[in-house]
């Protein structure tokens, strides 16, 4: 294969692993977005955490693993985005960690007043996490100022535009409704039956965000249906995408909370691919007149690094699909407080 090829197919890799990211990690960000929502009692927040505690930490591996290959597929676009995002990647990972310290540390006392500045931190820690992934990909649609060396000329306060926080606020509406579903799934009781209202009041603000970034691209980046153009048969993802959202309330109605995670994970999916058909080859949009985009074949590895890196996936990826089932698995059903839980 040449270096084009195999530059296309690991753009197709990193797809796959944002989408399994978005999916996994999706759930329990939203869950800890609701987290001072639907549960009201100590013993619902306890369920809440406890809901997605032996999964978070697996679930980040997806993003770790996306960062790996980004880095040795695609350096030149891994420098640009980090050099871009620096800022906003510590704060990232203020929040990432915020949350991790959160579930562990509220429990160490019994005091209410203890465990409510947790709560509010875990919260506080989700939501913020959520809105910068969604800030950083309304700028990888409406492009990053770049000089001819491809380093950000930016500030912090240029990538908190207008319409990359509305991206950002779509993102916390998506990953609330998707937590609240799993939060359904896999509660019992007042809690469940809470969480069902809260279904339907995230789908609705999800179902707004969707009408208005949709048209907000249109005219914002009005090359985001370019590859629709040339690439027709892309077009039956969003008929797919626009199937799953309605399934989701359908579902709702019909009491079949397996489906309607299923649909939210398939909803989830599509938007992912939806990102990379609107910015495909481009892996970072100058959004400088005149300068040259970083697209997947500029910014490629060498073929023999990106030959042995995919081997890599050939033998390992079955193994982490096989583990990340196992785990799941084990999980199943419904969440029930013990002496080892949060």
């Amino acid at each position: 294969m040449d270096q084009d090829t195999l530059a296309t197919i690991w753009f197709g890799l990193l797809g796959v692993l944002l989408i399994g990211y978005a999916i996994l990690d999706g759930f329990d960000l939203g869950v800890g977005i609701m987290h001072l929502i639907v549960p009201k009692k100590d013993e619902e927040r306890r369920i809440s955490m406890n809901s997605i505690g032996p999964l978070w930490d697996g679930n980040e591996v997806w993003l770790i693993t996306f960062g790996g290959a980004l880095f040795a597929a695609f350096p030149e676009a891994y420098a640009s985005i980090f050099s871009g995002f620096y800022t906003a990647f510590f704060l990232l990972l203020f929040a990432l960690i915020l949350r991790a310290v959160s579930m562990e540390f509220r429990g160490k006392m019994a005091a209410t007043s203890w465990r409510s500045l947790w709560d509010r931190l875990f919260s506080l820690g989700s939501f913020l996490a959520t809105l910068l992934f969604g800030v950083a990909v309304g700028n990888a649609m409406i492009g990053l100022p770049l000089d001819e060396r491809g380093n950000f000329t930016g500030t912090l306060f240029t990538q908190l535009n207008p319409y990359s926080l509305a991206v950002g606020v779509f993102a916390v509406s998506l990953f609330a409704m998707h937590g609240t579903i799993f939060l359904h799934l896999k509660s019992e009781g007042e809690l469940q039956e809470r969480a069902k209202k809260w279904m339907w009041r995230t789908f609705f603000f999800f179902g707004a965000m969707y009408v208005v970034v949709t048209v907000w691209t249109l005219f914002a980046v009005p090359t985001a249906a370019y590859n629709f153009e040339h690439y027709p048969i892309a077009l039956i993802v969003p008929v797919l995408a626009a199937f799953a959202v309605l399934n989701i309330p359908r579902t709702i109605k019909k009491g079949q909370p397996r489906f309607t995670f299923i649909s939210s994970c398939c909803t989830i999916a599509a938007m992912v691919f939806l990102l990379g058909v609107a910015v495909f080859p481009n892996i970072v949009r100058n959004s400088v007149e005149g300068m040259p985009d970083i697209t997947i074949y500029s910014a490629a590895s060498s073929v023999k690094t990106m030959k042995i890196m995919l081997l890599i996936v050939v033998l390992g990826f079955p193994f982490v699909l096989a583990y990340t089932g196992a785990i799941y698995w084990t999980f199943r059903g419904k969440t029930r407080l013990d002496a080892d839980s949060y």
